[in-house]
């Protein structure tokens, strides 16, 4: 390796380590990752904390409040409302991160493509753009479960499209940006080819924006989830999911509020710990705020 290559290796260690200390620093970031750690952490554990499953009913059971029995109660089967809510974590959470990957690969793609060759790919690439994002993601996601049912695979892949537009208007910019830089000017002098110049020199140089958007794309991923499932256009029954329990539950929302209120919780405290550490990551990563 070359000296230059080491130094530009030292240095970027040494950026990302002053990011992480700064991280570190910022109170909202860090409770939103305490947040997100001990929610993955009990979802992925569903199976050690309750091995008998997610479907177990026993009716003489039905409409337990919540209590030392049952920590979240009981729904209209009996069924344990705080089992559901861990194994629905671990949908929500699958169907949010593998959304929000799909959305990074195909909306990166579009954005670095655009950007990098300008001219009439950037137009048209860009304006099929904007028509999808005059539509709400959530409308767009509807529509397109509508019309491939419901179900896992359905709802991921509908989250996934809904995403797209929005992830890659938002890499077009940045990546325009590092488009003009001097390094990228040196690589192409050297005849290197595009894909190189693209993933060696242009993405790893916009990669703090590339992280923030992931956490935010995430938080809406998992938020668009709940409401297919809540309109019965997400993940089937008996498959828990948190929105699809809000929408179970709704029915009994005056007698028995904990039915709603648990998943409704769950939801509303990813969504805000996805955000939180989202805005911390912006922070951390922006060079203007180094000291």
């Amino acid at each position: 390796m070359s000296e230059n290559g080491a130094k530009q290796k030292i240095k970027q260690r040494s950026l990302l380590r002053e990011a992480l200390i700064r991280f570190s620093r910022n109170p909202t970031g860090m409770a939103g990752l305490v947040i997100i750690l001990v929610m993955v952490v009990l979802s992925l554990l569903a199976g050690v904390i309750a091995p008998e499953g997610y479907d177990v009913q026993d009716i003489t059971k039905k409409f337990i409040a919540p209590g030392s029995q049952y920590l979240c109660g009981t729904d209209n089967l009996g069924r344990s409302v705080f089992v559901r809510l861990l194994y629905g974590g671990r949908t929500s959470l699958l169907i949010g991160v593998v959304a929000t990957a799909f959305a990074t690969v195909f909306g990166t793609a579009i954005g670095a493509a655009a950007a990098f060759y300008g001219g009439k790919i950037d137009n048209v690439l860009m304006r099929l753009m904007d028509i999808l994002n005059s539509i709400p993601s959530i409308l767009l996601a509807i529509a397109i479960s509508a019309v491939m049912g419901g179900g896992l695979p359905n709802a991921i892949l509908a989250i996934g499209i809904s995403s797209v537009p929005a992830f890659a208007r938002m890499m077009r910019g940045p990546i325009l940006s590092a488009k003009a830089q001097q390094y990228v000017e040196a690589a192409r002098s050297t005849d290197a080819a595009d894909i190189r110049i693209i993933f060696k020199y242009i993405l790893p140089n916009v990669s703090s924006q590339l992280i923030v958007e992931i956490t935010l794309i995430l938080a809406n991923a998992i938020l668009t989830a709940a409401s297919l499932s809540f309109l019965g256009l997400g993940v089937t029954p008996p498959t828990p999911e948190w929105g699809s329990m809000i929408s179970d539950g709704r029915q009994y929302i005056m007698k028995y509020p904990y039915l709603v209120t648990c998943p409704g919780l769950c939801i509303a405290a990813m969504v805000l710990a996805l955000n939180l550490v989202g805005d911390g990551l912006r922070d951390a990563l922006d060079p203007r705020l180094k000291q």
